[in-house]
């Protein structure tokens, strides 16, 4: 995995750096909560590994932006040598803080935590996947939503994005169903104006 760690302390970063490689992971290195933000904005990353206590913004900070930023889902694990109290607990789990190591770290307890980690970003990869794909009836074209109701189209997209429609008809629907309805009625069809087709030179 391409793992981010942070920490304004070099030689903690320069151990961690190494534990990471030597289980087999590549390693993007920030100095601090800014740099780790940077770097966020600029490359994807599954996991990031940040200390708690950093100037600038902290590690709860660094968590708290990663979630608001949104997008595929950041494991994020919090080092901390104050121990994990009811406080900073709160804190943690207010900020969106996935799980904690405390230092000096354990390379067997950090190799396990990071199993967990895979386990469960495969599982969301997973879950966007299915997610990616809509029911759709091929007789009406309702789709059905989250609460196994059928939906119109319409009402579906919208209740998702926002987006709101407005309707027409396309030549082609034009020319098989309304021409023939206006003229077995009797009435005559008025010229529907269509693009003009682009010639390739």
């Amino acid at each position: 995995m391409k793992i981010l760690i942070a920490d304004d302390d070099p030689i903690a970063n320069a151990v961690l750096e190494a534990s990471l490689a030597r289980l087999g992971h590549e390693v993007v290195v920030a100095a601090d909560g800014h740099a780790a933000w940077e770097i966020v904005g600029q490359q994807p990353l599954r996991v990031v590994v940040s200390d708690w206590k950093m100037p600038g913004f902290d590690g709860f900070e660094l968590c708290r932006r990663i979630r608001e930023r949104g997008g595929e889902y950041t494991y994020f694990i919090l080092l901390s040598s104050a121990g994990t109290g009811d406080g900073n607990m709160s804190q943690a789990i207010a900020a969106g803080v996935d799980d904690f190591l405390s230092k000096p770290l354990n390379l067997e307890e950090l190799q396990m935590r990071l199993h967990v980690a895979e386990r469960i970003l495969g599982f969301t990869r997973e879950i966007r996947q299915l997610e990616s794909f809509i029911p759709i009836c091929s007789y009406c074209n309702k789709v059905r939503n989250d609460k196994d109701y059928w939906d119109q189209i319409e009402t579906y997209i919208n209740s998702r994005t926002g987006s709101k429609f407005s309707h027409g008809v396309c030549p082609d629907c034009y020319d098989r169903v309304l021409v023939p309805q206006m003229r077995a009625v009797g009435v005559t069809p008025p010229e529907l104006q269509r693009p003009v087709p682009r010639v390739s030179r």
